[in-house]
């Protein structure tokens, strides 16, 4: 199976930046939706971004509208990790942000829950206003 782990998180304040990164292993043969997820205090977690390992060189990864032209994904072919830089931060992008990986065809922009069997512990992001 696949085990993830989160690294980053932290607090800061608006308009600021944060890095966060996943490391995988204990990886199958099989390519991945690589995606990170965010629940915000009180709510249920939702997707903000996804990279799809069997997606041609070039093909941008997917984000959520609320996080789109802010947030950037990138892949670390060298440490088989993904990492989410995080610009102009908002309050209202406190939660816990949570890796995941799934097996999916297609790594859907939807970024459904129900999909991703594979979960990281989560990190805290707080952004003060």
């Amino acid at each position: 199976q696949v085990h993830l782990e989160e690294h980053g998180g932290g607090s800061v304040q608006a308009r600021g930046s944060l890095r966060l990164a996943c490391t995988r292993s204990g990886s199958d043969d099989r390519r991945h939706c690589l995606a990170w997820f965010r629940q915000k205090p009180g709510k249920g977690r939702e997707g903000v971004a996804v990279w799809d390992e069997d997606a041609d060189d070039g093909q941008d990864p997917g984000y959520s509208h609320a996080v789109k032209g802010r947030f950037t994904l990138t892949k670390d072919n060298v440490n088989d990790a993904i990492t989410l830089q995080m610009n102009d931060l908002k309050p209202e992008d406190t939660g816990i942000y949570t890796c995941a990986a799934s097996l999916l065809r297609v790594c859907s922009s939807l970024m459904r829950v129900e999909d991703y069997p594979y979960w990281g512990q989560g990190t805290q992001v707080t952004v003060s206003s």
